[in-house]
């Protein structure tokens, strides 16, 4: 077994799994998305991102530009959290937790891509 793929496998369903917890729920519902269960998602998907970046396979091109796509959603997502809790004068309001939830689910999409490459990539692996 080779642990160097059994930590990238685990930081990429990891990734997923976390990013589908803080999706799931009321979109408009702030009590189902919790903003430390958001900031675990864009630490945990930068992390599987810079594991990505070693592989030169053309598979591990495209698994790199997955999670700079989810990261960059992520990261979108953080700063309007970040806006409207501190500087909107409406705080934090449905439309805006709306808008958190879909840039978040926007990322799940691109982890479940990063899922399926992995899957694949298992599949096609000849011993």
């Amino acid at each position: 077994m080779n642990l160097e793929k059994v930590v990238f496998g685990f930081f990429i369903l990891l990734a997923a799994t976390l990013n589908f917890g803080f999706v799931y729920g009321d979109i408009a519902t702030p009590e189902h998305h919790d903003a430390y269960e958001l900031f675990a998602v864009v630490v945990v998907n930068l992390i599987a991102a810079v594991l990505k970046f070693g592989d030169r396979t053309q598979i591990g091109a495209v698994h790199l530009a997955t999670s700079l796509v989810a990261v960059l959603q992520l990261v979108a997502a953080t700063l309007v959290w970040f806006y409207a809790v501190n500087v909107s004068p409406d705080g934090m309001t449905a439309g805006k937790l709306a808008g958190i939830v879909s840039l978040s689910a926007g990322a799940l999409f691109a982890n479940v891509v990063s899922v399926v490459l992995l899957v694949i990539e298992t599949v096609m692996l000849r011993r």
